[in-house]
């Protein structure tokens, strides 16, 4: 199956604490399912680069997605790429998510195995993309990341799927916030698309459609500048069944 429009959740969630395993994946996790049109065992493929495709974390998953009744795979990149044809790979699946981590070397491994112009046809397709944190900002132009060290700096080379700014963590990261406003302000981006923790933006195109979330009272918010000085609006999300 494939989604009606090309369509992207970009989240600060998706994960929760399993009730007998590690992890479990979370109503945001769903949510980019249903968007796929998926029916029976949904293919998902997990992409873990901005973490270095960490082999423990691909075993919590696995347990996840045992609990979920989807059939996921990993694409690894370390060492070499694990599966031959890569493209191939990725146009068969339902749903593609990203995992959180360093989105400046997710960025920079994605585009030396030519992940790029890939994911863009796998989107085209109708492969739902989604993911967390890193895998939230990578499909738009840029937002603000800690890639680089403690201290929050712009990263501005995203994939540009999606033409605006992204700020993730915007209430648990106390840095999000001015740096965004500043960086609008600045003129970087004409706007900027924010989640708390537990929130999602869903796009269609390149359009946003609507914000969802798996915790409830956590907002999205929209970043525009006028006259030099920014203005921020909150928008409410649409709470998602089993939102806690």
């Amino acid at each position: 199956m494939v989604a009606d429009s090309p369509t992207i959740v970009a989240t600060s969630g998706g994960y929760l604490p399993g009730h007998r395993t590690d992890v479990a994946f979370g109503p945001l996790v769903q949510h980019a399912v249903e968007r796929s049109g998926a029916t029976g065992r949904p293919k998902v493929c997990h992409l873990g680069t901005a973490s270095g495709d960490q082999r423990w974390f691909q075993g919590r998953l696995a347990e996840a997605s045992r609990v979920a009744g989807y059939e996921l795979s990993e694409l690894t990149l370390f060492t070499m790429p694990n599966v031959e044809d890569v493209a191939g790979h990725l146009l068969d699946q339902d749903v593609l998510w990203v995992g959180g981590g360093s989105v400046v070397n997710l960025l920079a491994v994605w585009r030396a195995h030519g992940l790029d112009e890939i994911l863009r046809e796998v989107w085209q397709a109708g492969v739902v993309l989604a993911g967390v944190s890193a895998g939230s900002l990578c499909w738009h132009d840029g937002g603000t990341t800690d890639s680089f060290g403690p201290e929050l700096r712009p990263v501005t080379n995203g994939l540009g799927f999606l033409p605006y700014g992204n700020g993730v963590h915007y209430d648990s990261e106390p840095g999000r916030r001015p740096l965004m406003h500043r960086l609008v302000t600045e003129g970087l981006w004409d706007r900027a698309y924010c989640t708390d923790d537990g929130v999602g933006l869903v796009y269609e195109g390149t359009e946003l459609v609507e914000a969802v979330t798996e915790v409830r009272g956590r907002g999205a918010y929209v970043v525009t500048a006028d006259g030099g000085v920014a203005v921020e609006e909150r928008f409410e999300p649409r709470v998602l069944a089993g939102a806690r």
